[in-house]
């Protein structure tokens, strides 16, 4: 499996729940897991994104 893309759906899923979790009980940090989303599709769109360019 592609290592961006695993990462990708980690941070996804724990960003996901961090921000249910932070909807329902207010908790120090909680704005982190906005980030960690944003960050976690970010790297699923990358480790999608396959080769495109040649090696040379």
């Amino acid at each position: 499996m592609n290592t961006v893309l695993a990462l990708g759906l980690g941070l996804t899923v724990v960003g996901l729940a961090g921000y249910v979790v932070g909807v329902a009980v207010p908790y120090p940090g909680r704005a982190f897991s906005v980030t960690a989303l944003l960050a976690g599709v970010t790297l699923l769109a990358v480790g999608r994104s396959g080769e495109t360019e040649a090696a040379a």
